[in-house]
């Protein structure tokens, strides 16, 4: 199965039950929290160790989760690493998260730029972007100094790249285009 049906699948069933059970707002915080632990490189070794055995791996989970997330998580991270399929925890807490903000109405976006931008500029492209696609927007900001100036936008799948690195490759491209093209 491709591994991106088996993340949306788990996080799919996850969202529902906790929808269900009206515990969304909880599930997704612990989803955040387990993504974060994922992030960490002993957790990442852990996952992907197949020395250790599923119930060592459950019990090591209990330990570090326990009282913290819901036991509907847990039960979900129990089955997960049941079915041998901790490597997707990771994806599966995205998709979770992904799902909920959709759920919820909010749109991620990325805002990158070479240097830092002000706080008037970033409410203003939030406004912008909430009003064009009449949604909460999530605004994350991401420093880049090899585009070497303007901004790159990404809202959900769409892409505006007004950076100079881009407009210096077009550039670029047609001078080589016209150079070919003229001889």
């Amino acid at each position: 199965m491709n591994d991106s049906k088996i993340s949306v699948r788990y996080s799919r069933a996850l969202f529902l039950s906790a929808l269900e059970k009206k515990i969304l707002d909880k599930v997704n915080q612990d989803m955040i929290f387990i993504l974060e632990i994922c992030k960490i490189a002993e957790t990442k070794e852990f996952l992907l160790s197949p020395i250790i055995i599923p119930s060592k791996k459950q019990a090591i989970f209990h330990n570090i989760l326990g009282d913290n997330v819901e036991k509907i998580t847990l039960s979900l991270i129990d089955l997960i690493v049941k079915n041998g399929r901790e490597s997707f925890i990771p994806a599966i807490a995205r998709n979770f998260i992904h799902e909920t903000k959709k759920y919820k109405g909010i749109t991620e976006s990325v805002l990158t730029t070479a240097v830092k931008v002000d706080y008037k500029i970033k409410k203003q492209i939030i406004d912008l972007i909430s009003g064009v696609f009449k949604t909460q927007v999530e605004l994350k900001e991401t420093i880049d100094p090899e585009i070497i100036g303007g901004f790159i936008l990404r809202i959900d799948d769409n892409y505006i790249d007004g950076s100079l690195k881009n407009k210096l490759r077009k550039i670029k491209k047609e001078l080589k285009g016209s150079i070919l093209t003229s001889k």
